[in-house]
Order: structure tokens, then sequence, then C-alpha cells
């Protein structure tokens, strides 16, 4: 934790002076102009100096140079990146968060880590109703929040079931919580005969249903079940390349949590020692941790996800990113790249947190990429992510539909 108190003193900003920051982002009008900026446009294409021009909260224009006429003509604010790379904000799509004594300073530190948009990993609905609604009034800052609702299996039948779904829908929820299947052997004919009904009556009141399979045997009974978002990858087993061709097949989204089982170092304490992302000792600490015969914990975890992420990437499914923690966003983030960066080119690690993760929540319209029409969620890092992960680390200047919500200069 050191490490990040660091890090952020030598960026230049503390939590307070990022509130006082984000105080005044009422007066830019949600109209911005960013000049000399590289652009990430997230589809592929990079501009070495470039300008944004930001009207009503949405990107108007980007190019190269000065842009066109409408380049700093009546903005209000207009930002000076000074070769700055300017890049989409990033997309948490799998984040447990909810109302709390301290969401303040962690929806504060969400936003310094770059991430603008947030899918709750799992609710409960109401407290992340809460959340998001203290956003959108002002009465903190933080990013997007895009609430989810639980349903268990377990405690349900169909009918009651579908009654939560629509209990949801009444809600203004759209996206129900993880929903658990028995990784092995394999889902109970229970569970699947409920998840077919949530299924079924999610498609009616337009709820997207999100299930949490660590086995490719889950994964697999959960597309068959017409399941076509997972919230994280398989760490039970290799998933084999059939088993990812369906999800490609069938156009199934599946998010990586790639540093799920990597030992974390440096975060929790700075003794050296490996820790689990809940601060306690890696791997007995892993939940549902595989174990040998004799029960001890093996750590696997993490070689299955590393490796299953670049099956699924190969075979051509859609790839999101999420974090699935609850710890410090920025060394969240940080694990996440490090994991990434064995197995992905920058190109795709840019390809897979922009557009693939905002089409996993649903916005990929309005997320994603910089590009005209889109809602001006920007993130200005120092240095180059295209030369590496670690240029991500670095946010200077974020901005939310426009407005500034955290300013480093």
């Amino acid at each position: 934790m050191q490490r990040i108190l660091l890090f952020r003193c030598l960026a230049g900003l503390s939590v307070t002076a990022a509130i006082a920051a984000a105080a005044s982002a009422p007066a830019l009008a949600q109209d911005a102009t960013i000049t000399n900026a590289r652009i990430i446009v997230g589809n592929g294409t990079v501009i070495d100096s470039g300008t944004i021009v930001v009207r009503d909260g949405r990107i108007v224009e980007v190019g190269a140079g000065s842009a066109g006429a409408g380049a700093g003509a009546g903005s209000p604010n207009t930002i000076d990146a000074g070769g700055l790379t300017a890049m989409p904000g990033f997309i948490d799509a799998h984040r447990h968060i909810n109302t709390g004594p301290n969401e303040r300073e962690e929806m504060q530190a969400q936003l310094e880590a770059g991430y603008t948009t947030i899918l709750s990993g799992g609710g409960p609905a109401d407290g992340n109703i809460v959340l998001r609604d203290r956003i959108e009034s002002g009465e903190i800052n933080g990013p997007r929040i895009i609430p989810s609702g639980r349903i268990s299996l377990a405690e349900n039948t169909p009918e009651s079931a579908r009654a939560a779904v629509r209990e949801l829908a009444d809600m203004g929820v759209r996206f129900t919580g993880e929903i658990g299947l028995t990784p092995q052997p394999r889902p109970n004919a229970h569970e699947i005969e409920v998840l077919e009904a949530i299924v079924d009556e999610a498609a009616s009141v337009g709820i997207t249903v999100q299930v949490h399979a660590v086995s490719t045997s889950a994964m697999v009974a959960a597309i068959d079940a017409g399941v076509r978002r997972l919230v994280h990858l398989p760490n039970k087993d290799f998933v084999d390349r059939d088993a990812a061709r369906k999800l490609a097949d069938t156009n199934t989204l599946i998010l990586a949590t790639i540093g799920f089982g990597a030992p974390v170092f440096g975060v929790f304490a700075d003794d050296n020692e490996p820790r689990f992302r809940d601060g306690n000792a890696w791997p007995e600490s892993i939940a549902g941790a595989n174990r040998d015969a004799q029960g001890r914990a093996e750590g696997t975890e993490i070689g299955y996800t590393i490796v299953n992420a670049r099956t699924v990437w190969d075979e051509g499914a859609m790839l999101g990113y999420c974090t699935d923690t609850r710890y410090d966003a920025w060394a969240g983030l940080r694990h996440e790249l490090e994991s990434y960066n064995v197995m992905f080119s920058m190109e795709d690690i840019v390809r897979l947190m922009g557009p693939n993760t905002a089409a996993y929540i649903n916005m990929a319209d309005e997320l994603g990429t910089l590009e005209t029409g889109k809602l001006a969620d920007i993130v200005l890092v120092g240095g180059d992510p295209m030369e590496g992960y670690w240029n991500m680390l670095d946010a200077r200047i974020v901005l939310k539909e426009g407005v500034v919500v955290v300013d480093k200069r």
C-alpha cells in the first residue's frame, strides 16, 4: 500500500485535491477541447498528435493536428495535453462494489486509476442503486455505476426465479449479478432448470444474465442454457479449443479476470510475501482453491486463466476486462495488466479493455473507443501505452462525459 500512496503523491494528486478538482466540474458544462494529444482511438487507429472536440458530453470530432473548425471554438475548457496519451476511459465489467461508509474515497480512487464505468459484480441491487444515484446527483465523485442484482439458483424454483427477475426489472436493474454454477463435475439438473427459466424471463424484460462458471463443463452448460455473458474464465481446468469455439460461434462474451490466482506483492504489506487479492496468504486463501490429494492448495488457478485467455482469444471469442476485486483500484489495474502482458500485445489489450468490454456491458455504441458520437469518457495518461502497459498506470486527467473529474496537472 505504501507504494501505491507514493505513486499517487509523485503523480501530484491527493484524494482531497481530486475531490476539490471535481467540485469545479459543473462549470465545464460538459464541453471540452483536448489538443496536442497522442490519441489511441481503440479501434486500431493511433493518432500521433491530434485533437478531440467534445460538446454536451459527447465526442464530435477526432483528428490529427488541430482537427476541424470546431476545435477550440466556443469551448469553455481547452486542455493542452502536452503530448499525453488520450485513450478510452477504463471499464471494469465485474467489480464488487456497493454503498458504504468508505464509498467516497473508494469511488475517487476508481477515477484516479482511470475507471469511468463499473458494472457491479453482484449486488445487492438496492445498494448499487444508492451508490449510482449519489454519483449521478453529484453528492460524491465517481465513475458511472451499472447496478446488478443477485439471484440464487439453489434457493429458487423456476417460478420464484422468474419473479426475482421481474423484481429486478421493476427496480430498473438491467443485469443479474453473477449466477454461480457447480463447477465439478458439472452443474446439476436443478441449477440448469432454474437458469433456463431466468434466461427466458430475462429476455422478456430486457435483463442481461451473467453467470459465474469456473470450469469448462459449467461454461458449456451455461452457453447451452442460453447465457451470453460469463463473468470470468474457467480457473478449474484448461478450456479446449472446441469449447472456446463454442463461445465464439454463439457470440457469448466472456471476461478474463486473468490475474485471478496470481500472487500479489507490495499491496497489503511490504514483506515480500505472496498474498491473494484478499490480503491473506497465497495460495491457501484463494476462494475454492484447487487442491491436491492431501488437501493442499496448488495455486494452479493462474495457470488455467492465463492460458484459457489466449485459447478463447485465438478461437475468436470476445474477451473483455474486469478485476473481480474489492481492493485498491490502481493496484487491481496493475495486477491485471501485468498478467495480460504475459499473453497479449498492447494492441490486443487496448481492444479487449475498450470496445470488447463496452460490448459486454451493452454500451458498444456509447463507450470503448474515442470516436464521433461516443460519450466523452477519456483518460489522459503519461507516456505511450502502446510501448508498454505500465504507461496505463499513470492517469493524469480523467473526463467523464466531457467533465474533468480528475486533474493532476
